[in-house]
């Protein structure tokens, strides 16, 4: 089941419940997915549906992290809601120590050395993570483990 026919399905659910907040969500991940299909010309396949999901989930943490430096409680808390509804589409996050792991190997595999070849390691984790783990978290990781 792709992952459209899984959002058509959600989206009757949630308009049977009259749950607005999760209607919202689904068709604005919906509209997404569709406006991305329309601009590469073909339907998307898992990898590509992932990387828009990807895509959806950092605008809400990055609005979350801008909504609470303001002082908006009304509004981070609606992203919240929204996170919440993005990550069940979303495959289960890598733990910190199973981030850890992929990201040693990583420096092991580049013969990495210090924190000048950061992004070549960065390279070579985020294919592995995408998706299952936030860009940031695995920034520090890295960071961390090549000081």
């Amino acid at each position: 089941m792709t992952l459209l026919s899984t959002l058509n399905t959600d989206m009757k659910t949630a308009m049977r419940a009259k749950d607005k907040e999760r209607l919202a969500v689904i068709r604005m991940l919906k509209a997404s997915l569709q406006n991305e299909e329309i601009k590469v010309g073909h339907e998307l396949n898992a990898d590509e549906e992932l990387t828009i999901l990807s895509r959806e989930m950092k605008q809400r943490r990055d609005s979350l992290a801008e909504f609470e430096k303001a002082g908006r409680e009304d509004l981070s808390e609606k992203v919240k809601i929204e996170i919440a509804i993005v990550e069940n589409y979303l495959p289960a996050q890598l733990t910190d120590e199973e981030i850890r792991q992929i990201v040693a190997q990583a420096i092991t595999d580049t013969g990495a050395t210090s924190a000048k070849e950061f992004g070549k390691v960065m390279g070579a984790v985020m294919p592995k993570v995408k998706g299952k783990a936030d860009g940031n978290q695995v920034n520090a990781i890295v960071k961390e483990l090549l000081q």
